[in-house]
């Protein structure tokens, strides 16, 4: 490696550019000045992964594509991560250190009670729903009794945010913290197999549901033992669930003055012991308000303080400029009188003001997201200020945020305070500007899906504050963003996220009349439902997308969009649609059903008969009834797609076949003795004594009895034979024969076969031809003198058929029609 420019040195090249041919480095291209002609074309971040068995490609141009997984392509089977490997995921899930001087470490006051008692229904395996109000402490408690319960569990502890997480999103992030299956989403069987073997110590924080909900949570993990936080609002779990229930109170009098003086890190005096404890009263005990009465404390001493004091080290130089003058030495402050009762209770817009102007601005935003706080990495952005992220460290420091998994939210109250005081009255702008951020930052290559995915919160609250937006360009911006932050969710693997995103797009795209916009999201929509066993949900979204996408002449996505329906119909057991990807053709109309594999897509029409005496021109007989209606002309008509050529010909094939087959039964009729009137079928007794014809030596189709019932309704006329009229009967068994060999090959569209000389054995004999169908369409013989033999018929137990008698010729369309007269 080359020590000055880090890269690759082998072939005389590095990372930035060439080396000529006496080894001196070119420079590259300018990127201040660069050349239009030879453009880089933006890198676009295409991820696959396993769903199930599915294999997913999220590629972010023309939509997801998803087909069945390969055999080589599936994932190893998920693997259990070692404690060390736990340690570091829970330590990279938690809330980042703010910048700025530390925060007070704050004791655990006067809940060894509760304390005790969720530590032993833990180990005994029960679970335990801690139920408390805003504000009471309930986090404090729940860190202290996961640290008790470290050695516990084999799988240890796992810390879980049920903040805006419903239970499927919580199985996953459960399952993705115990096992080790990269790019692997399991789907419900195999998850709630590994998930049935875990066995951990599941402290779930903001838990936002109950009843049915918490009982499948509960059910799909038997060896786990909950540690389950909400607050009273949230629904109470069923009488069944044996779920021990822990009440949170707020804290005594004494215990709350005790935690003012460790928040201010001093002794009270009488007159601020004196307003504590009027504060008590008013707060009810809760330690968030004694946390931002500190806070509050803290800044009137610091505007005690000579602000002059520490210029030299920059210390006060963002006190706001209407605090008042600090006072003399010796004198007696009377600028800076407590806090009334009322801005105790309620702190934070006097907090706020007191503050820097970066922290102000950062409340802001997190007032237009709806309470989420974007990461201290985007403040400077944001903000407009190199230095905003020490801003997260003076909010938290004020007890104005509170952390919520990985990362902050405005504390209980926090957001109602705020718009009340007015920090609300930009929230449009403000959420329009987050989204632009948010767009460029989630489309960026050099950003991984999953630190795109650590900020799923801001970004959906961006995308919830701008749609409906009521100001022109926000719901375009919400396209934007939901259009670069999907494939990142989905790539993700948060599909919770990516669900809502999707959503939200695809309604923003509806009222910003942005059509292929709203495709994409109906095509991922449908892509996301297949995934996850949705099938009919998929077709719907599919079949809207693809629609969409035809009328704006967009063929590769409606390919990929077909391709995916195919697949759902493939799934769902379903007739496949037509239009299939088979080259560059995008129908522009509804779908059509294609016929079952192996039956041409082509105009029925009907066969020429086999044998004419006229022998002058073939007469083609119409097809029957209800077999083309609606279509016109004897011409055949391809349906659509191309695989009906393939279908077509072997339609083709087949009547050349059948016609063969048939000319030579028809042909060899004569008996090898000279008898005109002897059936040369071959009568095969069944089981029960009867007689029945043999099986053909090709597969012929059988008659459908539909075609031979409605040929059997026309009038039959005798043929020119010398023995008589066929017995009824005779005419309709030989339509029918005449009418399922037309079904079979003459769909094609193609003549009838010449006819072919009657094949004879060595001493002159006839071969007999047994056939499949009762009977075998009949023709006129060859010879004028020669009667017509007669069709074979099922015996009728009333009449039998004479010898010499001879039935009616009938066409092959299905037909009876008149034998030609004998010139």
């Amino acid at each position: 490696m080359d020590p000055i420019h880090r890269g690759p040195d082998e072939f005389g090249h590095d990372s930035n550019g060439f080396a000529d041919e006496a080894g001196r480095r070119r420079p590259s291209r300018d990127p201040l000045t660069p050349d239009f002609g030879q453009q880089t074309p933006q890198q676009v971040r295409v991820v696959t992964l396993v769903a199930g068995d599915l294999l997913l490609t999220v590629n972010p141009v023309d939509g997801s594509e998803v087909e069945l997984c390969p055999p080589g392509e599936q994932p190893a089977p998920p693997v259990r991560r070692t404690p060390a490997e736990r340690a570091d995921r829970a330590r990279a899930a938690a809330p980042p250190v703010p910048p700025g001087p530390p925060l007070p470490q704050l004791p655990l006051l006067r809940r060894e009670e509760e304390r005790e008692r969720l530590g032993r229904l833990l180990v005994r395996g029960r679970s335990v729903r801690l139920t408390g109000p805003a504000g009471s402490g309930r986090t404090v408690l729940l860190d202290a009794v996961a640290a008790d319960c470290a050695e516990l569990a084999p799988d240890g502890v796992v810390r879980l945010s049920g903040h805006r997480r419903t239970v499927t999103d919580l199985l996953h992030a459960l399952f993705d913290t115990v096992h080790d299956a990269p790019l692997h989403r399991p789907d419900r069987p195999l998850l709630l197999e590994k998930l049935r073997s875990t066995g951990a110590v599941v402290v779930l924080d903001d838990l936002e549901f109950g009843g049915a909900a918490l009982d499948e949570l509960l059910d799909a993990t038997p060896e786990c033992a909950y540690l389950l936080a909400a607050t009273p609002d949230v629904p109470a779990p069923d009488a069944d669930s044996h779920l021990e229930e822990v009440f949170l109170t707020g804290l005594d009098r004494a215990t709350s003055v005790d935690l003012l003086q460790r928040v201010v890190e001093r002794p009270l005096t009488e007159e601020e012991a004196n307003w504590a404890g009027d504060l008590w009263f008013e707060s009810e005990g809760l330690p968030l308000r004694f946390v931002q009465a500190g806070a509050l404390l803290r800044q009137r001493d610091q505007l005690r303080t000579d602000p002059t004091a520490y210029d030299e080290y920059g210390y006060l130089e963002n006190r706001p400029a209407e605090a008042p003058p600090a006072p003399e030495d010796g004198a007696e402050d009377t600028g800076t009188p407590l806090p009334s009762l009322g801005e105790g209770a309620a702190p934070a817009a006097l907090l706020a003001s007191r503050l820097s102007a970066a922290a102000r601005d950062t409340l802001r935003f997190a007032v237009a997201l709806g309470g989420e706080v974007p990461h201290q990495a985007h403040l400077p952005a944001l903000v407009g200020d190199t230095h905003a992220d020490a801003a997260l460290g003076e909010l938290a420091g004020c007890g104005l945020l509170s952390p919520a998994g990985s990362r902050y939210r405005l504390a209980a109250g926090v957001l109602a305070q705020l718009v009340a005081a007015g920090y609300g009255d930009d929230a449009a702008d403000r959420a329009r500007s987050a989204a632009q951020h948010y767009a460029w930052w989630t489309g960026h290559p050099s950003v991984t899906p999953v630190r795109a995915a650590a900020e799923a919160d801001a970004i959906i609250a961006a995308l919830t504050q701008l749609v409906p937006g009521e100001e022109a360009g926000q719901t375009s911006a919400a396209v934007l963003l939901a259009r670069s932050a999907a494939p990142a969710f989905a790539a993700g693997l948060h599909w919770g996220a990516w669900e809502r995103v999707l959503r939200i797009g695809q309604e923003a795209g509806r009222i910003a009349g942005e059509v292929a916009e709203e495709a994409y999201f109906h095509h991922e929509l449908g892509v996301l439902a297949l995934c996850t066993g949705n099938p009919d949900r998929a077709r719907a979204e599919l079949e809207t997308s693809v629609s969409m996408r035809g009328a704006l002449a967009d063929k590769s996505g409606a390919v990929a969009g077909r391709r995916a329906l195919a697949l759902v119909e493939d799934r769902s057991g379903g007739t496949a649609v037509s239009g299939l990807p088979s080259g560059d053709e995008t129908p522009a109309g509804p779908f059509e059903v294609s016929p079952p594999l192996g039956v041409p897509a082509v105009i029925p029409v009907s066969m020429q008969r086999a044998f004419d005496d006229t022998a002058v021109v073939p007469r083609q007989e119409a097809p029957p009834a209800g077999r083309s209606a609606g279509r016109s002309g004897p011409a055949a008509f391809l349906g659509g797609a191309r695989r009906n050529l393939v279908a077509a010909g072997a339609g083709v094939l087949l009547a050349g076949v059948l016609g063969t087959v048939v000319t030579l039964g028809l042909t060899s009729s004569s008996d090898p003795q000279g008898d005109p009137g002897a059936s040369t079928e071959q009568q095969v007794p069944d089981d029960d004594g009867d007689t029945t014809v043999g099986e053909p030596a090709d597969d012929t189709p059988p008659t459908r009895k539909a075609t031979a019932s409605g040929s059997a309704s026309s009038s039959t006329t005798p043929g020119p034979s010398d023995s008589g009229s066929a017995p009824a009967g005779a005419g309709e068994t030989s339509a029918s024969s005449s009418a399922g060999a037309e079904e079979t090959g003459a769909s094609s569209g193609a003549p009838s076969s010449p006819s072919v000389p009657s094949s004879t054995g060595p001493t002159g004999s006839t071969r007999p031809t047994p056939t499949k169908s009762a009977t075998a369409p009949s023709s006129p013989a060859p010879s004028e003198t020669e009667p017509e033999s007669p069709g074979p018929t099922e015996p009728d137990p009333e009449e039998s058929t004479p010898p010499g008698s001879s039935d009616s010729a009938s066409g092959p369309s299905g037909e009876v029609s008149e034998s030609p007269s004998v010139l």
